[in-house]
């Protein structure tokens, strides 16, 4: 495979694999959720428009999954301490609970689609997965300097 093609391949068998596990899991929850709670998870408490940006979703779309995520208490609504005018969503313990079980889920549901796999493909899947988190990390903090 040719080095501009890595990165998009990787993506993509990503997806494919997030749609399988929930296939196969029988887990029907929009992965919207998963994201956005993986995301307050990382980040911390962030405003609706700030999530809406990190999700790369709309504004009024992020208020609609907020609104249930809320209802089915995973996620908390507060005051803004610096704009009182603003809220900031924070992801409850019950919220937390939920995407470590996806995870697990996740995991226990692909594991034997790698159970061949020897220790040097565990070792190359593990390097890479530290580069892409390593690669988010910096988008991260460069979205927050400009």
């Amino acid at each position: 495979m040719d080095k501009p093609e890595i990165i998009p391949a990787i993506v993509l068998a990503s997806h494919a694999l997030a749609r399988i596990a929930a296939q196969d899991a029988g887990n029907d929850a929009p992965s919207a959720q998963w994201r956005v709670l993986s995301i307050l998870e990382r980040d911390g408490a962030l405003r609706i428009g700030g999530l809406a940006r990190a999700a790369r979703t709309t504004q009024p779309g992020m208020t609609r999954l907020i609104g249930d995520l809320e209802r089915a208490g995973l996620v908390a609504r507060t005051a803004d301490p610096a704009d009182s005018r603003a809220t900031l969503v924070t992801v409850t313990a019950k919220g937390l609970d939920a995407v470590r079980a996806w995870r697990a889920e996740l995991r226990d549901t692909l594991a034997p689609r790698f159970a061949a796999l020897g220790e040097d493909d565990w070792a190359a899947l593990a390097r890479a997965a530290e580069i892409l988190a390593a690669h988010t990390q910096d988008e991260r903090m460069m979205g927050e300097t400009q």
